[in-house]
C-alpha cells in the first residue's frame, strides 16, 4: 500500500449504506489538444489494491502502463474510460465536457453505483449521490485507479494522433501547452484536434480560425 492512500472514503461511504463506489478523475483538463478523458473504478470489495497504486501524476509512464494493465485485467474492481472530444469542449467549455466524460464513463459501468467519489471540488451532475474529494487521487485507491485510467487512456489516443497529425509532437507532450507544442502550433496553425476555445490555440488561428 502507497502514499497516503487508504479506503476510509469507500469504508465510510459503506457503513452510511452505499455497497458499490465508483472513484471518477479526469486527464487532459488543461491541455490545448485532444480529448479530455474520464476514468470510473469500481473495487467490488475494498481489500486490495494493485502494488504502488498513486495518484497518476505522482507515477513514471512504465509505472502507469503497469498499473493499467492490471486494473483492466483484474477481476476484483470495474471499470470504465468516458471520452469528451476537442470539439465537444469548443462547444460547451471544458468544465461542462469534463463532466461529460465523467457521466459517460459511469454509464460504460457494467454495474449501477450507489455512490462516486470524484476528485476536486466542483461536482459533476451525475444520476449518483456524489463525494467530492480534494486531492482525491492521491487519498482514495477508486479515484487513484480512475486517474491511471483516464491518463494512460488519453497518452495512448494522443500517441496514435501522431501519424495523422504530424509535426506537432504529440506523442511527446501529448497536447499539453509546453514550448514546442505552442512553437508548433505558431508554425503549422491549428489541427482538428486543437480546442480553439483556449486562448493560445485561437492566437495561432488568426481573426478568421485557420483551417485544420
Amino acid at each position: 500500500m502507497s502514499g497516503l492512500l487508504t479506503w476510509n472514503f469507500e469504508l465510510a461511504a459503506r457503513a452510511s449504506g452505499a455497497r458499490l463506489i465508483a472513484g471518477i478523475d479526469e486527464a487532459g483538463r488543461g491541455c490545448l489538444a485532444g480529448p479530455v478523458v474520464a476514468g470510473a473504478c469500481v473495487f467490488l470489495a475494498h481489500e486490495h489494491w494493485p502494488a504502488g497504486l498513486n495518484d497518476s501524476k505522482q507515477l513514471s509512464r512504465a509505472q502507469r502502463q503497469r498499473l493499467y494493465a492490471a486494473l483492466t485485467v483484474s477481476g476484483e474492481l470495474r471499470w470504465s474510460v468516458g471520452v469528451a472530444t476537442a470539439a465537444e469542449i469548443d462547444r460547451v467549455n471544458i468544465l461542462q465536457a469534463t463532466f461529460l466524460a465523467m457521466r459517460r464513463a459511469l454509464d460504460g459501468l457494467a454495474l449501477t453505483v450507489d455512490l462516486a467519489l470524484v476528485d476536486g471540488s466542483q461536482a459533476p451532475p451525475l444520476p449518483v449521490s456524489t463525494r467530492m474529494i480534494v486531492k482525491g487521487d492521491s487519498r482514495s485507491p477508486s479515484i487513484a485507479a480512475a486517474s491511471i485510467l483516464a491518463k494512460e487512456t488519453r497518452d495512448r489516443m494522443l500517441e496514435r494522433t501522431e501519424q495523422e497529425f504530424p509535426g506537432y509532437g504529440f506523442a511527446k507532450h501529448k497536447g499539453y501547452g509546453t514550448a514546442s507544442h505552442l512553437a508548433a502550433l505558431a508554425r503549422l496553425g491549428p489541427c482538428q484536434i486543437h480546442r480553439r476555445s483556449f486562448a493560445p490555440v485561437r492566437q495561432c488561428a488568426g481573426p478568421a480560425g485557420r483551417a485544420a
